[in-house]
């Protein structure tokens, strides 16, 4: 069995606030509210035989940070969420909920998101998938795991892992 390391960043400024709403079974639908949501990241795998570290956490931070900036005081809304749909007007984004007009938002003001509801599991999935990229194009061929966690408030969050090739 070969070793492996496990390396985290969290930090005070891997955060955004948000608004959002979550679609729930059947005909129901929360009101519109927000988050101070903080997020982490762990990625497990060897050392780099050269630099002797498993993950750049400058790299690390960077992606993290310029995905928490993305959506930072915006209103989250799924793009996959077959009881939400959206429509682009001029400037404003009209969301529907089951065919009824709900919300009207600046478009500037929102953040489309490739999700299908906008739950802390979901950003975590989504997230994931954004470092997994970034990280497998810089090169970083020997992780073997990822794990983000989106905490939505103090005690409340979502863990996210998945293998890396």
């Amino acid at each position: 069995m070969s070793a492996a390391y496990r390396v985290r960043v969290s930090k005070d400024y891997l955060t955004f606030a948000s608004a959002h709403f979550i679609t729930f079974q059947g005909h129901r639908c929360e009101t519109l509210h927000g988050h101070n949501y903080r997020v982490a990241a762990t990625v497990e795998g060897a050392l780099d035989p050269e630099c002797q570290f498993v993950v750049d956490f400058g790299v690390l931070k960077a992606v993290l940070r310029r995905l928490v900036e993305d959506i930072d005081h915006k209103v989250l809304l799924p793009t996959k969420n077959p009881k939400v749909g959206l429509r682009e007007e001029q400037d404003r984004l009209f969301v529907d909920y089951l065919g009824t007009s709900t919300y009207v938002f600046p478009v500037r003001d929102c953040a489309l998101l490739p999700i299908a509801n906008t739950t802390a599991e979901e950003l975590a999935a989504h997230f994931a998938a954004e470092v997994r990229e970034h990280l497998l194009r810089d090169g970083y061929t020997s992780l073997t795991a990822l794990e983000i966690e989106v905490e939505e408030s103090f005690g409340q969050s979502a863990t996210y892992r998945a293998p890396l090739p």
